[in-house]
């Protein structure tokens, strides 16, 4: 193999709802490969139109070396209409492999989460584990001098320093693909959680401290994505935004600093370190929306899955964003350890009183490898040593039979329109509504609050 390889890097992600999402952990890998001086291709298969032949198209014209896979999810995680990703990665694989004899390595923080389950199933050549921008150049640097890795799984060995996270590549046809399709374009501004949530891996997959990224490159990469789309929106997909060492605020002055403002949304803890002060200087530089990570609606369940928070903080949370005028959107997942049909009658409740927010439920919370809730699900004979993981696996409190919550929490949400169960029940209609120009949430345009076209941005 030559020096200045090809390699042709493919987001597998083929899900919608409830917006599409620009697959931004690929296009960071992208830019470090193009920093170390590689030709990197990228090809989105949602953007192609999900079609086999598009994808065998664009591998006969790259004639890549090497065809890296981007995995984002192993499913939906939701148990009332499962949605699995995996098998169509494998026909992904196999796509290429009738065109290209390139060898092919998977990646991305679905892979991450169950490696050898994941590269078994589809069949590639090698696999990533952990953060892939040095991983994937070192792996190049292999190829190119004629050697193979030892081993078919590498892994990272240790987490970036904050400074190493690179800048995302942001391919231009892609982004316009997004932007034409909900207007919504994603930027990373720190990897990790210090949270203790028992179900999530966050923690396991990017370390359980913050790394922050530099809030000046961060500013930068905004400026640059919006500059020549004025009705741009912006997400920070960070796992919290507010982070509690207050780093977070860095990013809104270095913002405020350069008098932009730009509609964006980001993911919210209650609790967290918000005041008025710092919600007036975000709504300076466009924060219009956020998602809350509630997940649970009574002080029992909040307790079971390991939040660090009480509902009344959730109270208090939505308050404070509803006195700003900033929509919310809030999440929960029924079922978990502790949960007993008192709490979830309490939770229908406690959800149903919270003022000018959508709500979405989920029924269960699906067990990945790595959390606290794994370790609860093998003690309680859920997951043994011959469970296919890969498969969706939900965890439903024993004390509370499936099909009377499915019921429940259908019956109890019926007449209310801002709380939606199963959470995809809206799909179509958001989808309607990004293909006559609105843009942003999907929980701004449910309530009301964004039922307009997307504001252009102001400098």
């Amino acid at each position: 193999m030559s020096d200045n390889s090809k390699i042709l890097l493919i987001s597998t992600n083929w899900e919608t709802s409830p917006y599409p999402v620009y697959p931004i952990g690929m296009g960071m890998v992208a830019a470090a490969l193009k920093r170390a001086g590689h030709q990197v291709e990228l090809f989105d298969f949602l953007q192609s139109g999900c079609s086999f032949d598009a994808l065998k198209e664009r591998v006969a014209a790259v004639r890549p070396d090497v065809v890296g896979l981007s995995l984002r999810n192993i499913d939906n995680v939701n148990a009332v209409n499962e949605h699995r990703y995996i098998d169509s990665v494998k026909q992904i694989a196999e796509s290429v492999r009738q065109t290209s004899p390139a060898p092919i390595i998977l990646g991305g923080s679905a892979f991450s989460i169950m490696p050898e389950e994941i590269l078994a199933k589809v069949g590639a050549d090698y696999g990533v584990v952990g953060e892939g921008e040095v991983l994937m150049c070192s792996f190049m640097e292999l190829l190119e001098a004629g050697q193979l890795p030892a081993e078919r799984i590498l892994r990272a060995p240790q987490n970036l320093e904050k400074d190493a996270i690179p800048s995302a590549y942001y391919e231009p046809a892609m982004v316009d693909y997004y932007m034409a399709h909900g207007k919504t374009i994603s930027i990373q501004t720190k990897r990790g959680c210090d949270k203790h949530c028992i179900y999530c891996s966050y923690p396991f997959l990017e370390g359980r401290n913050f790394r922050m990224r530099n809030a000046v490159d961060v500013v930068d990469d905004i400026e640059r994505l919006v500059a020549d789309r004025e009705d741009s929106y912006i997400f920070f997909v960070d796992s919290v935004f507010n982070d509690n060492g207050g780093n977070y605020r860095d990013i809104v002055h270095e913002m405020h600093r350069r008098e932009l403002c730009i509609p964006w949304t980001a993911y919210i803890s209650p609790g967290g370190e918000l005041d008025d002060e710092m919600f007036a200087l975000m709504k300076a530089t466009g924060f219009d929306a956020a998602e809350i990570g509630a997940d649970a609606a009574s002080d029992i369940a909040l307790k079971g899955i390991g939040k660090d928070f009480t509902w009344q903080d959730v109270i208090d949370c939505n308050d404070l964003f509803r006195r700003h005028g900033i929509t919310t959107a809030h999440y929960y997942m029924f079922g978990g350890p502790g949960e007993t049909k008192e709490t979830v009658l309490e939770g229908i409740e406690n959800i149903r009183n919270l003022e000018q927010t959508a709500n979405f439920m989920f029924m269960g919370i699906r067990i990945l490898p790595g959390t606290g809730l794994m370790k609860i699900a093998q003690r309680e004979g859920l997951v043994t040593d011959k469970t296919d993981i890969v498969e969706p696996i939900y965890y439903i409190s024993k004390e509370v039979d499936r099909d009377w919550l499915e019921t429940t929490l259908t019956e109890g949400f019926a007449d209310k329109f801002n709380c939606v169960f199963p959470p995809d029940a809206l799909d179509d209609k958001l989808h309607l509504l990004h293909k006559l120009g609105y843009g942003g949430t999907a929980y701004d345009m449910l309530i009301g609050a964004g039922k307009r076209k997307r504001r252009k941005r102001t400098t």
